[in-house]
């Protein structure tokens, strides 16, 4: 997956995950789970673009 795919990602979990987050409460199952995936997006893109740049 190339930096750009994984920037759109974010952005659309992003999204879903501040739609979410208004609609129930920070606690709840699926507000962790996108959460979680969200996170582990965000660490994929950083671990690609460290390699790019060293």
């Amino acid at each position: 997956m190339s930096l750009i795919e994984i920037l759109k990602l974010i952005e659309i979990v992003r999204e879903k995950l501040n739609i979410l987050g208004l609609n129930k409460p920070l606690s709840d199952p699926d507000v962790i789970q996108l959460s979680q995936r969200l996170d582990s997006l965000i660490n994929m893109y950083n671990d690609l673009n460290i390699r790019k740049i060293s």
